[in-house]
């Protein structure tokens, strides 16, 4: 199939080359002219707009958006409601508050442009694994669209199907899933995110505590010197908190095991705070996310060894850096 990608970040860039390992012509648009550059010499066409970008798409047209959530997304999807036509299609890949995406389908629908929003979960390891994607929208541009979502998918590859379900029943498996009307898709990822910082929280608190026992307050008996990194790279074989997060966090221990390289200020990029705030309008009780959501916040006034491993985590799967002036 054919794609048009704006936006050539640190995941729209890789999702372009995984779809031209898989056969799939891409058009290509950034406002960073090198980046455009770099993958028109890999096998994607280049665009230097978006009316270009357009004009080089065969109808009906679909355009996935993959620019950083806000006004840069919200200006970009205006400017093609204006230029693209009946029977199109344009994708929202990034992260979106999932209200955001219901009014865009309905203003977008007079038109007969059609809107699809896709949470998409792979950080800058999808080229290699491949993207978790979570999509709302028009069903039947998802249809059309499958083959993209299905090239762009882990697969079941070898992970082992679960007991009790058929593996033909849905995509789940797949690594791809149609979840629903408009918003459904950034909705279901909204929630993944803010599972996602309970999580990473666990796990950096309980190294905290490991890391602690090594201290002078702790009765000499009772003290221990731990080796943090051979402690995850053990849990990630056969224990039950194993996971893709301990993974990141071994070879983030590994790379540094003091975390050095980290002052602690971790950044929230609007995901938990949006779960929260969902939860609190569906009076549903939240406790650990609402403790992971506010320790961010601290995070940013004072640092501690498990905040720099938040920070390391966040760093392996999504290649985000702390904010400089924290250095």
């Amino acid at each position: 199939m054919q794609l048009g990608m704006i936006g050539l970040g640190r995941m729209g860039g890789n999702i372009v080359r995984r779809l031209m390992l898989n056969h799939h012509q891409c058009v290509v648009f950034d406002a960073n002219e090198n980046a455009v550059n770099s993958l028109a010499t890999e096998g994607a066409v280049a665009s230097k707009d978006l009316i270009n970008l357009i004009n080089q798409l065969q109808k009906p047209r679909a355009v996935w958006v993959m620019l950083p959530a806000g006004e840069i997304t919200e200006s970009t999807i205006n400017e093609l409601g204006k230029i693209l036509e009946p029977g199109d299609i344009i994708i929202d890949g990034g992260n979106s508050n999932y209200k955001d995406d219901v009014r865009r389908s309905q203003e977008l629908a007079p038109k007969g442009i059609r809107y699809i929003d896709v949470g998409t979960s792979g950080g800058v390891w999808g080229l290699e694994r491949g993207y978790c994607m979570m999509i709302g929208g028009d069903k039947h541009a998802f249809d059309h669209l499958e083959p993209i979502f299905k090239s762009l998918a882990p697969g079941i590859g070898s992970i082992e199907l679960t007991k009790g379900r058929d593996p033909n029943q849905s995509t789940a498996e797949q690594g791809y899933l149609y979840t629903g009307p408009a918003g459904s898709g950034h909705f279901v990822k909204m929630v993944h995110n803010g599972i996602e910082y309970g999580l990473m929280q666990a796990y950096a608190e309980g190294l905290d505590i490991l890391k602690g026992v090594s201290q002078d307050i702790i009765p000499s008996e009772r003290r221990y010197d731990l080796n943090l990194a051979d402690i995850t790279e053990l849990w990630r074989r056969g224990s039950v908190v194993s996971s893709w997060l301990l993974d990141l966090s071994a070879i983030a221990l590994a790379e540094d095991p003091q975390l050095k390289a980290f002052t602690g200020h971790v950044d929230d990029s609007g995901e938990g705070r949006w779960t929260i705030m969902a939860a609190i309008e569906e009076a549903v009780p939240t406790d650990v996310l609402s403790a992971a959501l506010y320790t961010r916040f601290r995070s940013r006034q004072d640092h501690t060894f498990a905040e720099k491993l938040l920070s390391a985590m966040r760093k392996q799967f999504g290649g985000h850096q702390e904010s400089k002036k924290e250095k």
